[in-house]
């Protein structure tokens, strides 16, 4: 890896890290002033604890030496011992994907979850889950040899994490709301965000953060000033997938309720980064425009699901992050660049993007109910009763977000 190559890669390593506090940002913004400091608490939880995992043995993990490996052997080269410099920051920067991925989970079950519980959950998903996906999608794993091993003459495109970071954590997040169930009077309304301009800060932290995301890995593969470089494409369509996703969310919200709302803005803008996150390298700049208005019409739709169906996703993580990156996965299928269906190709990615999603999907979904399904039923997941409805920030931490006088 040349200079130039190594100073993005630390500077998207950099970016990509920021998304966290963005997260508890976006997160804490959303829930009731009581909730707060748990809500962040739990993103910076994650942060910590994923970090460590990552270099004592998930980065080891996320690389198989054969296609149908389950993951690497955690054992190899414990804490990285001996890496070189490139290896070092690839590390780094790939450590950055599972944390976030861990962050985003957490907005399912907000207002009523176990610190120790949530981090115990995290620690075990991650190593479970996470970084074997990580090797199946970005290792040389099944889903990464997946055309290959059917004939095929295309690969499943997840550029920079659909599959492995949006599908997963959504999926997740979808199995334990059904774990902790629903927060006591749930309904309509139950609880509005408590600070608006903390949500809008938090989604304008993530967008910037994106960058580093979706194109840093052009850095940490040494495509910089290459021919094969699509840094170019990759910042363009960042930036209008996710723009014309606020359009998409605000017209659906306009038509739907009356209003556009700033909540709804800064979702939207969620939505296109989600979508656009697998397909950021493989479309064309009017395509990525079109993925957007489509993923944040599409999710903003999506988040009333939970009332339809009676599952208490407290931040809408299955709505956004869930159905965006299915959107955004499935779309390659229809519309990438030289082999979508309807763009010079066969059936041969939409089969692919499919199966890599519910593949995904479905086995997050199933370990991640299990695993929380243990937790409540052994040391308890769910806080109790009267500690929610009195707040969670002072039950789990003994703070509080805001002390207003003296007396608080």
């Amino acid at each position: 890896m040349d200079s130039g190559n190594l100073a993005w890669a630390v500077v998207a390593t950099a970016l990509v890290l920021l998304m966290a506090p963005g997260v508890a940002l976006f997160y804490g913004g959303l829930v009731r002033a009581r909730s707060v400091i748990s809500m962040m608490m739990m993103s910076f939880g994650a942060l910590g604890l994923i970090g460590v995992l990552w270099i004592l043995f998930g980065f080891q993990m996320s690389a198989v030496d054969t296609t149908w490996a389950f993951a690497g052997n955690p054992f190899a080269d414990v804490g990285l011992a001996g890496a070189d410099d490139d290896t070092l920051v690839r590390a780094a920067y790939s450590a950055t994907f599972a944390i976030i991925a861990v962050a985003l989970i957490s907005g399912a079950i907000a207002d009523r979850a176990k610190f120790g519980a949530w981090m115990l959950f995290a620690g075990l998903w991650a190593t479970l889950v996470y970084f074997p996906v990580a090797a199946w999608v970005w290792g040389g794993g099944w889903i990464m040899g997946l055309g290959e091993q059917l004939g095929y003459s295309v690969d499943v495109i997840d550029y920079a994490g659909g599959t492995a970071v949006h599908i997963n954590a959504g999926a997740a997040a979808f199995a334990l709301a059904f774990v902790l169930g629903k927060r006591i009077g749930f309904r309509k309304g139950l609880a509005k965000p408590h600070n608006v301009p903390l949500v809008m800060l938090g989604a304008a932290i993530l967008w910037f953060g994106w960058f580093g995301f979706n194109a840093g890995a052009q850095g940490v593969a040494g495509l910089l000033g290459t021919d094969e470089s699509a840094v170019g494409l990759i910042v363009v369509n960042t930036l209008g997938a996710t723009a014309a996703a606020i359009l998409g969310w605000m017209v659906v919200e306009k038509l739907k309720d009356g209003k556009a709302t700033s909540v709804g803005a800064a979702s939207g803008a969620v939505a296109g980064l989600v979508a656009v996150t697998p397909a950021c390298a493989s479309l064309t700049p009017g395509w990525a425009l079109l993925l957007g208005v489509l993923a944040g019409a599409i999710c903003a739709i999506a988040v009333e699901l939970k009332w339809a169906l009676g599952f208490d996703d407290s931040l809408d993580v299955v709505g956004v992050h869930l159905v965006g990156g299915l959107v955004g996965t499935l779309f390659l299928g229809f519309f990438a660049t030289g082999t979508g269906l309807f763009l010079g190709g066969g059936y041969e990615q939409l089969v692919l993007q499919f199966v890599a999603a519910f593949g995904v999907l479905v086995y997050s979904f199933v370990v991640a109910w299990l695993l929380g399904f243990a937790i409540e039923k052994t040391i308890g997941f769910r806080i109790r009763n009267e500690d929610e409805v009195a707040g969670v920030d002072t039950a789990v931490h003994g703070e509080r977000g805001y002390s207003l006088t003296d007396a608080d």
